[in-house]
């Protein structure tokens, strides 16, 4: 579909779809219900939908822990000894980083605390985190209590960069030049791989190269990003990143965690961490004895013991992504975003701006919509009418149209209630 001229109708959008070789696995997810038929979700980016084939995936696992109990630890149809690296081929791929290199394991905060553990390690001159202003709640409190356990203030250690007067996106600019005033105090450099709010794709690969120039440890924060948005964490030598897995990727709410670490670290059990017995190498873990020798993997940062009904979820949502493939998901998700954008921009009736850069590669599936005014009133509408929609202060509704299981026509939809209802 690449360079295609939109026309601003249903027939149009249809045809579209007809061409869409992942149509089919919008057949694959269910839908909540609203006025009688499926609801158009435009909320992945905050909860994905279901897919068709979790309930079978969860079942299997109740069924051996029914019928093998311990044994299924070794005798499940997955044994559950290994659970956590089933999941490291597709999230591998993913998120461009070598299977090695990533896990899974708890949650997203809480991994964030882990690995800020190990990399962050402030000393009396090398001590302050630069972040994005306005970055998500929970990335501001993980910086903002580190900076306070490690004995250090918030004010003077967590530098929060701003986007210019009059603008709503931070520079790539920017974000060096604050890299590199702060560089000889800076000890971390903590960023949302996309905005949650603006939904601005930031230059990883820039944003790392600089840091580590600055001799400061790079990460980022993927939620908005895995499974969203094209990731080489490697290549771009990024030290370390954290995501959820119920947002693009579709694990359910409160699903597991991922976790990536460079392999230069990952690969050396001396890493610092803290540590628990199921990142401990696995030859020595029952023998129960004391000192920990960590797994030569991103796994060395497992703590406990693989929670089975909270992964399961994801592994079965990662076989639909490894059947789709990333590169072909990427390519839908841009022209259908770029679809959004178009059918947006025919609209006269409403006073509105999208903030979100227009750039396809600054920006995943997510397009945010500030209204200066009805911003609630529009969203609500769109509730009224089944299509879901998140509304954020100040003023912002995100429209994030999926590529697994949105489609054109879901697109004009939303665009054609805008049209004719206010």
């Amino acid at each position: 579909m690449d360079n295609i001229s939109f026309e601003a109708t249903l027939s149009f959008a249809q045809s579209l779809d007809q061409q869409d070789e992942l149509a089919r696995f919008k057949d694959e997810f269910h839908y909540p219900q609203a006025n009688g038929k499926n609801v158009i979700y435009f909320c992945g980016n905050s909860l994905g939908l279901q897919p068709r084939n979790v309930e079978a995936a969860v079942q299997q696992e109740l069924n051996d822990w029914k019928n093998l109990g311990i044994s299924g630890f070794l005798k499940a149809k997955n044994p559950w000894m290994y659970y956590q690296e089933y999941f490291k081929p597709a999230l591998a791929n993913i998120v461009g980083a070598k299977e090695d290199e990533v896990t899974v394991m708890n949650s997203l905060t809480v991994n964030l605390h882990l690995l800020m553990l190990t990399f962050y390690r402030p000393t009396a001159t090398r001590f302050k985190i630069i972040m994005e202003a306005g970055a998500f709640p929970s990335d501001q409190y993980a910086a903002e209590t580190q900076v306070i356990y490690h004995g250090f203030s918030p004010d003077k250690s967590v530098i929060e960069l701003k986007p210019r007067e009059g603008e709503k996106l931070l520079r790539t600019d920017d974000i060096l030049a604050g890299i590199e005033e702060h560089s000889n105090e800076l000890a971390l450099v903590l960023l949302g791989g996309i905005n949650y709010y603006t939904g601005q794709l930031f230059d990883m690969k820039a944003i790392t190269a600089a840091t580590q120039k600055a001799g400061a440890i790079a990460a980022f924060d993927l939620a908005h990003a895995a499974g969203n948005a094209p990731l080489q964490l490697h290549d771009w030598n990024v030290d370390f990143a954290v995501w959820c897995s119920y947002k693009y990727l579709n694990g359910g709410p409160g699903a597991v965690g991922g976790v990536y670490v460079h392999e230069r670290y990952a690969s050396d059990p001396a890493t610092a961490r803290l540590g628990g017995w199921w990142g401990n190498d696995e030859e020595g873990r029952f023998k129960m004895e004391k000192g920990f020798k960590a797994k030569s993997n991103a796994s060395g940062w497992n703590i406990s013991t693989a929670q089975i009904l909270n992964m399961v979820s994801l592994k079965a949502s990662l076989e639909l992504f490894e059947e789709a493939g990333m590169e072909n998901l990427r390519a839908k998700s841009v022209s259908l975003t770029a679809w959004l954008e178009f059918l947006l921009q025919q609209l006269k009736n409403i006073n509105f701006e999208i903030i979100t850069p227009a750039d396809p590669e600054g920006r995943g599936a997510q397009l945010s919509l500030y209204f200066k005014e009805q911003g609630r009133a529009i969203h609500d509408k769109m509730i009224e009418k089944g299509i879901i929609v998140d509304y954020r202060e100040p003023g912002v509704i995100r429209v994030a149209p999926a590529p697994m299981y949105c489609s054109y026509e879901d697109v004009y939809r939303f665009y054609e209630i805008l049209r004719d209802e206010f």
